[in-house]
Formats: C-alpha cells, sequence, structure tokens
C-alpha cells in the first residue's frame, strides 16, 4: 500500500504536482510519509479517520470480573480515544482496561499481576489543572496513558461499590481506587522535596512546576532535532526539498519533545509514546553535555535488560550492558535543582568520566624518553606550552630593552634605527665620557671661554 494515498486531497495534489517537476523526489515524498505513519498512525483522509481497525488485546481480562468504572475517560496511549475507564475489584486476577461506551467491549487492558509502576503526573502547559495516569507493564512493552481533569467529580460519570464524595477531584477518586486493588505498587507522585522547577509556569501562574522541558535523543549517531527558532522576518523555503526537510524536523522537534519529572523511585520521561520510565536501581550513572549559557543537556546511562531494550527498563532485574539516552536543551535555570535531586539519590554523576573528557595531545606533557631522565626535570624535554611561553618572555624582554635604549632626540632616524646610533654614539665617547667635547669640539671652547 503506497502511503501518500492516505495524505489529504490537497496535499497529495501539490505533492503530484512537485513530482512532476522534481521527479527524483517521489522516493524522498514516499519514505517521509511511511516514516509519520509509522510514528502517529493512520493518517487521516479527508478530515475523516480511516476505517477503524479492531486493536487486538495483549493480554484477556476475566469477564466474571466487576468493575468500578468512571465515563469519559481521555486516553493517549495505546490509542487516543475517549474510553470508560474500568478498574477490576478482583485484585487478584483483576485488569485495568479502556471500553467503547457504546458497544462496551474493551479495546486494551493490562492485567494487575503486569503492572509494575502506576504514576500520576500532572500535565503541564494547560490552563485548566490535568493529571495522567502512567500505567506501565512489568515487560516495558504495553502501556497505558489516560488523563483526567483536576475538578470536582460528577457523581453520575462514576460507578463503584464504595461511596464517591462529590467534593473529590476526579484524581483522587483513581487514587483511591488504583491504591486499593493494585498489590505490586502504590500511585507514585513527584513532590517538591524532590525537585521544583524555578521556572514559573505561564498558564497557571503561582503553581509550582514539577517538571522540566526536554527533548529526546539517543547516542547511536541518530541525530534529533533541538530546537527551532522561526523568525517572522526569515523568508520560507521555496523548493519542495527545502520545504519537505523542514517539515520533517519540525515534525521531529514535536515527536520527541516531551516533559522530564524527578520522582522519589526514579525518573520518567512523557508524555511522548513510548514512555520512558528509569528506576534508580536500572540507572548506572548520570552525566552532563553541551552545558551551555542557556541550556544543557542530561545523559542517562541505564542497564539493558536485553541488547533490544532499548526504550524501558522497569525490569527488576537489569543486565550489565548498558546505554545511554540524551534530553537536550534543558533550561539552565534549572541545573541546580537536578544536580541536587542527583546527589541526594546518590546517583553516580559520570560527566567527568575518561570517555567523556578530551583527547590529549601532548601539548603540555613532557617526553620523559631521555635515558636516566625518568620523573626528574633535568632529563625532561622541554614541553611544547612551556617552549612558546619561554619565547613570549624573551620577546617581552628584548621590547624592554629596545623601551630603554630609545633615543627621543634623534631626527630623521627611523623607529628601528634609534637604537643602532646610540651604540655608535657611545663608541665615540672619550675616556672622560665627556660627550659634549667629543661632539662640538672647538665651538664647545669657545663657549667655555
Amino acid at each position: 500500500m503506497n502511503p501518500l494515498q492516505d495524505l489529504p486531497d490537497d496535499l497529495l495534489s501539490r505533492i503530484v504536482v512537485s513530482i512532476r517537476q522534481h521527479p527524483e523526489l517521489a522516493d524522498l515524498f514516499r519514505d517521509i510519509a511511511t516514516y509519520i505513519s509509522t510514528l502517529t498512525g493512520p493518517i487521516q483522509t479527508n478530515g475523516h479517520a480511516p476505517p477503524s481497525k479492531k486493536r487486538k488485546l495483549e493480554v484477556e481480562a476475566s469477564t466474571a470480573d466487576t468493575y468500578d468504572s468512571i465515563a469519559d475517560v481521555s486516553f493517549s496511549i495505546p490509542q487516543r480515544k475517549k474510553l470508560k475507564l474500568e478498574i477490576s475489584r478482583n485484585s487478584e486476577t483483576g485488569a485495568i482496561r479502556g471500553t467503547s461506551a457504546a458497544t462496551g467491549e474493551a479495546d486494551f487492558c493490562i492485567l494487575y499481576s503486569d503492572v509494575d509502576y502506576c504514576i500520576c503526573l500532572p500535565v503541564p502547559e494547560k490552563a485548566q489543572p490535568q493529571y495522567s495516569f502512567c500505567v506501565l507493564s512489568s515487560s516495558g512493552e504495553n502501556q497505558l496513558l489516560f488523563s483526567v481533569p483536576g475538578t470536582e467529580i460528577k457523581p453520575e460519570a462514576v460507578h463503584s461499590d464504595q461511596p464517591v464524595d462529590k467534593e473529590q477531584s476526579y484524581k483522587h477518586v483513581v487514587i483511591k481506587m488504583l491504591s486499593k486493588r493494585l498489590k505490586k505498587t502504590k500511585v507514585i507522585e513527584p513532590n517538591e522535596k524532590d525537585f521544583v522547577s524555578t521556572i514559573s509556569q505561564a498558564h497557571r501562574k503561582g503553581e509550582k512546576a514539577l517538571h522540566v522541558k526536554a527533548f529526546r535523543g539517543n547516542k547511536d549517531g541518530t541525530s534529533y532535532p533541538q530546537r527551532f527558532y522561526l523568525s517572522s522576518a526569515a523568508t520560507m523555503p521555496s523548493s519542495p526539498i527545502q520545504c519537505f526537510c523542514l517539515f520533517t524536523k519540525l515534525t521531529q522537534a514535536i515527536l520527541t519533545a516531551g516533559f522530564l519529572f524527578f520522582l522519589p523511585t526514579g525518573i520518567i520521561f512523557a508524555f511522548k509514546k513510548p514512555l520512558l520510565f528509569y528506576p534508580f536501581h536500572s540507572i548506572a550513572s548520570i552525566s552532563y553535555t553541551s552545558v551551555l549559557q542557556r541550556t544543557f543537556n542530561l545523559n542517562i546511562n541505564v542497564y539493558s535488560s536485553s541488547p533490544a531494550n532499548t526504550h524501558n527498563n522497569t525490569s527488576s532485574t537489569p543486565g550489565t550492558e548498558t546505554h545511554e539516552i540524551e534530553f537536550s536543551m534543558i533550561d539552565q535555570a534549572d541545573f541546580a535543582g537536578i544536580d541536587a535531586y542527583i546527589k541526594r539519590r546518590n546517583l553516580q554523576d559520570a560527566s567527568m568520566a575518561e570517555q567523556r573528557r578530551a583527547q590529549k595531545y601532548n601539548v603540555n606533557g613532557t617526553n620523559n624518553t631521555n635515558d636516566g631522565g625518568g620523573g626528574e626535570a633535568e632529563g625532561e624535554e622541554e614541553g611544547e606550552l612551556q617552549k612558546a611561553q619561554r619565547e613570549a618572555d624573551d620577546m617581552e624582554d628584548e621590547d624592554e630593552e629596545e623601551d630603554e635604549n630609545f633615543d627621543p632626540g634623534s631626527e630623521g632616524e627611523s623607529e628601528g634605527s634609534g637604537s643602532g646610533s646610540e651604540e655608535e654614539d657611545g663608541g665615540n665617547v672619550d675616556a672622560d665620557g665627556n660627550l659634549v667635547e667629543t661632539e662640538l669640539g672647538s665651538e664647545a671652547e669657545d663657549v667655555s671661554e
């Protein structure tokens, strides 16, 4: 199937015109459409979603279980749609699932036995408070991400075996349901004791931010976009190849931008798919790179559970091999808070590790190959830097000597010839050192008389 067929008609027609003018761009357009579709799912056609295919459930929950439920919950992972959140009352064989309100069928679910971490995070950059729940399975493959408003709950939207106080928020009701059923973990939340950003939130002033914005990258040679600034005075690219290069860069920037939260049990990068959570036991070391005046990069070196596991490290038995994940363009204002968190949690700072040091070229070094030299100063050759310093000192000494011998009274002579004239004059001084008689001769005698 040609991925370009999923594009809207107006965009597809523009691409067709560009390909007619530049036939060599056909493969490029097709590759871009394929890449974007693998990241975001099928592209909508003419503003309408393509025919939906039922997502096969990774696990099957017991149909005999009864569930507490909350209607109209926004899911983002594994699908972006509104579903009814159902939390099984059976703590042994139950599951968390999202079901369609129309059909009552479950679109996806995760068994309680597979839930290794459940994290509640405040959603940044929203005018109204919202909270997202990240449910991570032990395998790292199945994930749930759903969001609830920070407002008081509507009693008609909740079905539970326990009475629900209408003054409680959606967040507290969900936390109460999950904490009662989950046995392997409790709901984890960020707190001000671990980390607070120094950057004020423009959307909700007066509320402290518990996150930092970052861009996800990697260390295998694949470069992710950093940050793109489009000046209003800048001219837009004219050729199709320039337009699509800019489009690809901006798309990658959007897909890799997210938020880092520093939790009591680990570090999580949300809210892009896949969710990246690194518990403390999976972190080998943390380092800083590209520390500039305004931004810096944070590199997390994590143990790999297996060579193929490059995205998630929720396994309780990390391997011996490690790989590094880079989070770039973090605001320098949050450096002190992040560094304090790393030190407080006893996470190894590998910023000065041997592999990060600049390569040595013996610029300042010494050559100890002289026989009998060893570490003695007499047997060592002079380093390049020391040699350059010595030559500079010699030049300064020569300049000082020229300044002392300079004769400002000599006229008609160049600046460089002053010292030579003085040396010649010095040779004509008589034994008594009477320079006046030597120069004036008989005229000097007449004056004396």
